[in-house]
């Protein structure tokens, strides 16, 4: 949730502009998910999560923002479906934008082809996120470069040392490509110290700023479950922060038990 609403602060930042942009989202999923599904009647995160949101009756914009985009992919009055990134970003995205989608796994791709079938500003790639960066950038629609965009990176965190050394990897082979791309990479938060290391190697990537987002919903006392997540913003928008600090208190107000806290800082800032 807290990777959505930012997404979509992000894309609206963007959008201030009349010049096209352009999202590459590297581990993409199914695009939708059904909250009448298994999975989601046993982890009860639509329960615990936007549904908690919804019942409530004034929130920060940038949160109605995101319950609103929710919304708009279900029949009014009901909560059936989940948007995921790519299509809270299809959502968004002007006829002059472009996006393009990975994904490496097989019934997942399958369904994301079928859900951009029609939609030529979208291009799904059944392939390894980390391994396009030379086959789609420098970004380009109708033949002219596009110069503004997002890379959102938000892998399965299998090997938890192992993705940080690939994210940021591929984070240093895209700026080669395209020195104005903005990244946003969703992170696990289960003990926060964990994370340290790799939000300073961050911070050492050739970029102007670095932002960190980060809710933790319970004390990360146990490195045995997932405590809370973040999402690390590298050459966001100026004044970014203003927009997410409203959020902040009211994500750990109405979604944290005992513990919760909430992290907004900048790491690095533009001269």
């Amino acid at each position: 949730m807290l990777k959505h609403i930012v997404q979509l602060a992000l894309l609206d930042a963007f959008k201030r502009k009349d010049s096209p942009f352009f999202v590459l989202d590297t581990h993409g999923g199914a695009g939708r998910y059904l909250l009448t599904s298994e999975e989601s009647r046993k982890t009860l995160e639509a329960e615990n999560g936007v549904m908690r949101l919804m019942a409530q009756p004034k929130l920060p914009a940038v949160v109605e923002r995101y319950l609103k985009a929710v919304q708009a992919d279900n029949p009014v009055g009901a909560l059936v479906n989940y948007p995921g990134s790519p299509l809270l970003t299809a959502q968004t995205l002007r006829e002059q934008d472009r996006m393009a989608v990975c994904e490496l796994q097989d019934a997942e791709a399958a369904t994301l082809k079928a859900l951009f079938a029609h939609d030529s500003r979208v291009a799904v790639l059944q392939a390894d996120g980390y391994t396009q960066n030379k086959a789609l950038l420098p970004p380009k629609a109708n033949g002219a470069k596009i110069g503004r965009g997002l890379v959102l990176i938000d892998p399965p965190y299998e090997g938890q040392d192992a993705e940080y050394q690939r994210i940021l990897a591929s984070i240093e082979e895209i700026l080669g490509r395209w020195a104005q791309a903005s990244f946003a990479i969703w992170f696990p938060i289960k003990q926060r110290r964990t994370v340290l290391h790799f939000l300073r190697k961050a911070c050492a990537l050739p970029v102007k700023s670095v932002l960190t987002v980060e809710l933790l919903v319970r004390p990360d006392d146990s490195p045995l479950r997932l405590n809370g997540s973040g999402m690390l913003l590298l050459n966001p928008p100026w004044q970014f922060d203003q927009v997410l600090a409203p959020a902040m208190p009211v994500l750990k107000q109405h979604l944290g038990e005992a513990g919760a806290s909430t992290r907004l800082q900048w790491l690095k800032q533009a001269d």
